[in-house]
């Protein structure tokens, strides 16, 4: 198996991927460096030929990647990629068996998501108010709302479209990862704020985005970033300052108050459980953090 024949086999699963599992342009692009890692790895050590790769070498393989210094999230990341091509190869009769099967990730132990009071969003609500009825304002109001308010990603918000909020039925239909659609319903107070915002908001035919700068064009991700960055920055210390600060906060403050944890699943568009779960253990660590500062046993 010629190097060529290589790259073709790895072009060939990464359309398998982006046709089948719809997966974002993001997640591609981060699949196609880690297989182009790996090339790299095969031409060190001459090896042009996935079927003749054994045990010895994903021993090697490991070694490779821990020499790069990586974190072990990156290098779980980096073997469940070569892992998943290995399986394309196999399910194509390109290879026998899968080398890496039976390779374990690293453990790694789950951090938790930083997250944001109550009372820090509505500060920001504050805030912006303060800064005037003006269209800047009342957009990234309006966007930080559905934010935190309907628990969206960052991707979420900008691909919003005009159509896709029903007022009367206070529901926002939401395209997420791989392009799953899912109804996410739309809090009274939200509603207002973005019945606010479409009043003001200049109607342009052109466009059916939602959401749109003055110079009438779709929102980017890089532009709530900067948002998010600057209004965080005034009523929290926080590490990081991101959009997805205020999803972990509506996911967490939901379970706070009893919400049913697949209810919150099916709100936050996640596929596995498991990843809804992690924000039962933020709730609880607020919970212990609350008792240590103020029950005088602690």
């Amino acid at each position: 198996m010629a190097e060529s024949m290589i790259k073709i086999l790895i072009e060939n699963y990464l359309t398998e991927l982006s046709g089948l599992r719809r997966l974002s342009q993001n997640t591609l692009s981060a699949y196609k460096r880690d297989l182009c890692e790996f090339q790299e790895f095969l031409t060190l050590y001459e090896l042009a030929d996935y079927s003749k790769i054994t045990e010895k070498h994903v021993k090697k393989y490991l070694l490779f990647l821990n020499e790069k210094e990586l974190s072990k999230t990156s290098i779980s990341r980096r073997l469940s990629t070569v892992r998943g091509l290995f399986k394309y190869l196999a399910r194509n009769e390109h290879v026998e068996d899968n080398p890496f099967s039976d390779v374990k990730n690293p453990k790694t132990k789950r951090k938790l998501p930083e997250t944001l009071s109550s009372d820090s969003f509505n500060e920001i609500s504050k805030i912006l108010d303060e800064e005037g009825n003006n269209g800047k304002s009342i957009l990234v109001k309006a966007v930080f709302e559905l934010l935190y308010g309907c628990a969206l990603r960052v991707s979420e918000v900008c691909d919003l479209s005009k159509n896709d909020i029903d007022i009367n039925t206070q529901t926002v239909r939401v395209k997420g990862k791989g392009s799953k659609v899912r109804i996410v319903p739309l809090g009274s107070k939200s509603k207002i704020i973005l019945e606010e915002y479409l009043r003001k908001r200049i109607q342009i035919e052109e466009t059916s985005a939602l959401f749109i700068t003055s110079k009438n064009k779709r929102i980017q991700p890089r532009l709530v970033q900067r948002w998010a960055n600057k209004y965080l920055s005034l009523v929290t210390d926080i590490e990081k300052k991101s959009p997805h600060v205020l999803r972990h906060a509506a996911a967490t403050h939901m379970l706070d108050n009893g919400a049913d944890i697949m209810a919150v699943k099916e709100i936050l568009g996640h596929e596995n459980l498991s990843t809804t779960q992690i924000y039962t253990h933020v709730s609880v660590e607020r919970l212990k953090k609350t008792y240590k500062t103020a029950h005088p046993k602690s």
